[in-house]
Protein backbone atom coordinates (compact mmCIF):
# COMPACT_ATOMS: atom_id res chain seq x y z
CA UNK A 1 0.00 0.00 0.00
CA UNK A 2 1.39 3.74 -1.07
CA UNK A 3 2.17 5.68 2.16
CA UNK A 4 -0.02 8.68 0.76
CA UNK A 5 -3.16 6.23 0.92
CA UNK A 6 -2.96 6.32 4.95
CA UNK A 7 -2.56 10.27 5.05
CA UNK A 8 -6.25 10.54 5.82
CA UNK A 9 -6.49 13.51 7.63
CA UNK A 10 -5.85 16.72 6.89
CA UNK A 11 -3.98 19.38 9.15
CA UNK A 12 -2.72 22.88 9.22
CA UNK A 13 0.74 23.68 11.17
CA UNK A 14 0.62 27.20 13.25
CA UNK A 15 4.35 28.37 13.64
CA UNK A 16 5.46 30.19 16.59
CA UNK A 17 6.65 33.05 14.18
CA UNK A 18 2.78 33.50 13.17
CA UNK A 19 3.07 31.61 9.66
CA UNK A 20 0.96 28.81 8.85
CA UNK A 21 0.85 26.28 6.52
CA UNK A 22 -2.47 24.46 5.56
CA UNK A 23 -4.11 21.50 3.68
CA UNK A 24 -1.79 19.42 4.95
CA UNK A 25 -2.37 15.34 4.07
CA UNK A 26 -1.05 13.45 7.00
CA UNK A 27 -1.90 10.47 9.48
CA UNK A 28 -3.48 11.48 12.71
CA UNK A 29 -2.67 8.66 15.83
CA UNK A 30 -3.22 9.36 19.38
CA UNK A 31 0.69 10.81 20.23
CA UNK A 32 1.80 10.98 16.79
CA UNK A 33 1.24 12.38 13.10
CA UNK A 34 3.03 11.52 10.40
CA UNK A 35 3.43 13.99 7.33
CA UNK A 36 5.29 13.23 3.84
CA UNK A 37 6.71 16.68 3.36
CA UNK A 38 10.17 17.90 3.54
CA UNK A 39 9.72 21.36 2.47
CA UNK A 40 8.03 22.44 5.61
CA UNK A 41 9.76 22.81 8.54
CA UNK A 42 8.46 21.33 12.26
CA UNK A 43 9.70 23.12 14.90
CA UNK A 44 9.51 21.88 18.80
CA UNK A 45 6.59 24.27 20.35
CA UNK A 46 4.26 24.61 16.93
CA UNK A 47 0.86 23.45 17.07
CA UNK A 48 -0.88 21.16 14.95
CA UNK A 49 -4.58 21.68 14.07
CA UNK A 50 -6.77 18.54 12.92
CA UNK A 51 -9.86 19.91 11.15
CA UNK A 52 -12.32 16.44 10.99
CA UNK A 53 -15.19 15.94 8.56
CA UNK A 54 -17.89 15.91 11.57
CA UNK A 55 -16.66 19.52 11.92
CA UNK A 56 -14.95 19.36 15.66
CA UNK A 57 -11.34 20.65 15.68
CA UNK A 58 -8.12 19.21 17.23
CA UNK A 59 -4.92 21.11 18.68
CA UNK A 60 -1.65 19.70 19.09
CA UNK A 61 1.37 20.81 20.24
CA UNK A 62 4.52 19.55 19.01
CA UNK A 63 7.06 17.89 21.54
CA UNK A 64 9.19 16.24 18.95
CA UNK A 65 9.56 16.90 15.02
CA UNK A 66 11.00 13.52 14.35
CA UNK A 67 12.22 14.15 10.53
CA UNK A 68 13.26 11.66 8.70
CA UNK A 69 15.17 11.53 5.04
CA UNK A 70 14.09 9.66 2.69
CA UNK A 71 15.02 5.42 2.58
CA UNK A 72 14.55 3.24 0.01
CA UNK A 73 10.65 3.59 -1.14
CA UNK A 74 9.73 5.70 2.66
CA UNK A 75 9.72 9.42 1.42
CA UNK A 76 11.04 12.31 3.70
CA UNK A 77 8.89 13.57 6.24
CA UNK A 78 7.66 13.50 9.71
CA UNK A 79 7.19 11.56 12.72
CA UNK A 80 6.00 14.04 15.15
CA UNK A 81 5.65 13.09 18.48
CA UNK A 82 2.74 15.27 20.00
CA UNK A 83 0.69 15.82 22.79
CA UNK A 84 -3.15 16.67 22.17
CA UNK A 85 -4.37 19.96 24.11
CA UNK A 86 -7.38 20.42 25.69
CA UNK A 87 -10.12 23.12 24.55
CA UNK A 88 -8.57 25.75 27.33
CA UNK A 89 -5.22 25.20 26.68
CA UNK A 90 -6.34 24.91 23.14
CA UNK A 91 -7.15 28.18 23.41
CA UNK A 92 -4.55 29.68 24.91
CA UNK A 93 -1.69 28.20 23.14
CA UNK A 94 -3.59 29.74 19.62
CA UNK A 95 -3.90 33.11 21.07
CA UNK A 96 -0.40 33.06 21.97
CA UNK A 97 0.97 32.86 18.41
CA UNK A 98 2.65 35.94 16.82
CA UNK A 99 1.42 37.45 13.79
CA UNK A 100 4.17 39.60 12.35
CA UNK A 101 2.40 42.68 10.03
CA UNK A 102 4.21 45.56 9.03
CA UNK A 103 2.99 48.51 7.20
CA UNK A 104 1.23 52.18 8.07
CA UNK A 105 -2.40 51.04 9.57
CA UNK A 106 -2.50 47.42 8.92
CA UNK A 107 -4.48 45.20 11.48
CA UNK A 108 -5.04 41.45 11.89
CA UNK A 109 -8.19 40.48 13.20
CA UNK A 110 -9.02 36.06 13.54
CA UNK A 111 -12.32 35.46 14.51
CA UNK A 112 -13.19 38.76 16.10
CA UNK A 113 -14.44 42.41 14.81
CA UNK A 114 -12.47 45.38 14.46
CA UNK A 115 -12.69 48.04 16.81
CA UNK A 116 -9.48 48.95 16.67
CA UNK A 117 -8.62 53.06 16.09
CA UNK A 118 -5.19 52.80 14.29
CA UNK A 119 -2.66 56.22 14.97
CA UNK A 120 -0.62 57.05 12.64
CA UNK A 121 2.57 59.31 13.65
CA UNK A 122 4.05 60.70 10.40
CA UNK A 123 7.07 62.34 10.37
CA UNK A 124 6.24 65.53 11.46
CA UNK A 125 8.65 67.75 9.79
CA UNK A 126 7.72 66.24 6.48
CA UNK A 127 4.00 67.32 6.89
CA UNK A 128 5.16 70.74 8.16
CA UNK A 129 6.68 71.18 4.72
CA UNK A 130 3.60 69.43 3.01
CA UNK A 131 1.64 72.19 4.37
CA UNK A 132 4.20 75.15 3.59
CA UNK A 133 4.39 73.77 -0.01
CA UNK A 134 0.86 73.93 -0.02
CA UNK A 135 0.18 77.15 1.75
CA UNK A 136 3.23 78.87 -0.84
CA UNK A 137 0.64 77.36 -3.47
CA UNK A 138 -2.00 79.39 -2.49
CA UNK A 139 -0.13 82.50 -1.67
CA UNK A 140 1.69 82.89 -5.38
CA UNK A 141 -0.69 84.58 -7.98
CA UNK A 142 -1.63 81.26 -10.21
CA UNK A 143 -3.85 80.38 -12.37
CA UNK A 144 -6.34 77.97 -11.03
CA UNK A 145 -5.36 75.35 -13.57
CA UNK A 146 -1.81 76.02 -12.31
CA UNK A 147 -2.69 75.34 -8.81
CA UNK A 148 -4.82 72.59 -9.32
CA UNK A 149 -0.99 70.77 -10.81
CA UNK A 150 0.84 72.26 -8.19
CA UNK A 151 -1.76 70.65 -5.36
CA UNK A 152 -1.84 67.32 -7.21
CA UNK A 153 2.55 67.56 -7.60
CA UNK A 154 2.59 67.94 -3.95
CA UNK A 155 -0.19 65.23 -3.39
CA UNK A 156 2.16 63.22 -5.31
CA UNK A 157 5.49 64.14 -3.50
CA UNK A 158 3.54 63.55 0.04
CA UNK A 159 2.44 59.96 -0.92
CA UNK A 160 5.91 59.12 -2.18
CA UNK A 161 6.87 59.67 1.22
CA UNK A 162 4.01 58.16 2.93
CA UNK A 163 4.60 54.54 1.72
CA UNK A 164 8.22 54.83 3.26
CA UNK A 165 10.67 54.10 0.10
CA UNK A 166 10.59 57.73 -1.74
CA UNK A 167 12.58 57.44 -4.76
CA UNK A 168 14.90 60.59 -4.92
CA UNK A 169 14.28 60.92 -8.47
CA UNK A 170 10.77 60.79 -8.88
CA UNK A 171 10.52 63.25 -6.32
CA UNK A 172 13.24 65.55 -7.27
CA UNK A 173 11.21 65.39 -10.99
CA UNK A 174 7.94 66.10 -9.04
CA UNK A 175 9.68 69.01 -7.12
CA UNK A 176 10.96 70.71 -10.53
CA UNK A 177 7.28 70.46 -11.99
CA UNK A 178 6.67 73.29 -9.34
CA UNK A 179 6.42 76.83 -9.66
CA UNK A 180 9.60 78.51 -9.99
CA UNK A 181 9.71 80.68 -6.79
CA UNK A 182 12.75 81.31 -3.90
CA UNK A 183 10.12 79.61 -1.08
CA UNK A 184 9.58 76.76 -3.18
CA UNK A 185 13.26 76.12 -3.74
CA UNK A 186 13.95 76.57 -0.05
CA UNK A 187 11.45 74.06 0.93
CA UNK A 188 11.97 71.23 -1.91
CA UNK A 189 15.95 71.97 -0.33
CA UNK A 190 14.67 70.40 2.59
CA UNK A 191 12.88 67.06 0.72
CA UNK A 192 15.88 66.54 -1.38
CA UNK A 193 18.20 66.57 1.80
CA UNK A 194 16.15 64.00 3.75
CA UNK A 195 16.38 61.39 1.02
CA UNK A 196 20.23 62.16 0.93
CA UNK A 197 19.87 60.62 4.64
CA UNK A 198 17.61 57.73 3.81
Amino acid sequence: MPFNEIMTDTIKILKQNGEVVSDIKSSVQKNKIFIQRSDILVEIGDLIQRSMSNGAEETYKVIDPGFHEKLHSIPAGYQMDVIKLGLPEAKAAVQHVTYNISGVNNRFSQNSTDNSVNIVNSNSEIQEHIVALRDEISRLNLSKEEQRASYEVIDAVEAQFGDGKPSKAVVQMLLNGLPNAGSIATISSFFLSLLDKL
